[in-house]
């Protein structure tokens, strides 16, 4: 009976000393509950849902304040006050002359921001000088004078027969090339001035 009681007493023991040891072994794992990252998803779906709303209203007031100007009176004198003299200087310079004059300046504007951009930006990088504010200017330039090439060769197609005339069209675009190298070399001559005078302060 006493040895019975002892083998048991030990089996007990035993058994309580690996559940001991077992529960040690998987503690570390309830360190990181599975509900631990929801927090961090909520945070970013809120977010993400406030910035939404946020644009939304946005929309709102700029489609509120568009229909309040297209609706206002005065508006509507202003802008046409404003695009009269645009429209009569227009109509008075509608002429092969003044096409021709506008298209060359239009193509040397192209010409020499696009050599500005490509060309002179490579002879600055070889000087070891980099302006990203002159990048972005000869960028704007080119992008307001092919903006203008093209506004000028729709005027003078609906206003002049320059475009009628292929000498006219041919000339003016080999004058603008000529003054947009000419530019180019101007440009490039004042930017390089520029690295210089940076690298001496």
């Amino acid at each position: 009976m006493k040895q019975t009681l002892i083998a048991c007493l030990v089996v007990f023991l035993g058994l309580f000393a690996m559940s001991g040891v077992m529960a040690q072994e998987t503690a570390p794992a309830e360190k990181v509950p599975p509900a631990a990252a929801e927090p961090d998803r909520s945070i970013v779906s809120d977010t993400m849902q406030r910035a939404e709303e946020m644009g939304q209203q946005a929309q709102e007031q700029v489609d509120k304040a568009v229909a309040s100007v297209e609706e206002s009176e005065e508006a509507k004198a202003l802008s046409a006050g404003l695009l009269h003299w645009i429209y009569s200087l227009a109509e008075a310079m509608s002429f092969a002359a003044f096409h021709w004059v506008a298209f060359a300046i239009m193509v040397a504007g192209v010409i020499g921001f696009a050599l500005q951009l490509v060309l002179g930006k490579l002879v600055v990088l070889a000087r070891t000088g980099f302006s990203l504010s002159e990048i972005i200017s000869d960028g704007i330039g080119l992008i307001i004078s092919l903006i203008g090439l093209l506004l000028t060769t729709q005027a003078a197609a609906e206003n002049s027969d320059f475009t009628q005339s292929a000498f006219a069209v041919l000339s003016a675009a080999a004058a603008g090339l000529v003054l947009g190298i000419l530019l180019y070399i101007w440009g490039q001559a004042q930017e390089l001035q520029a690295v210089r005078g940076r690298k001496s302060d």
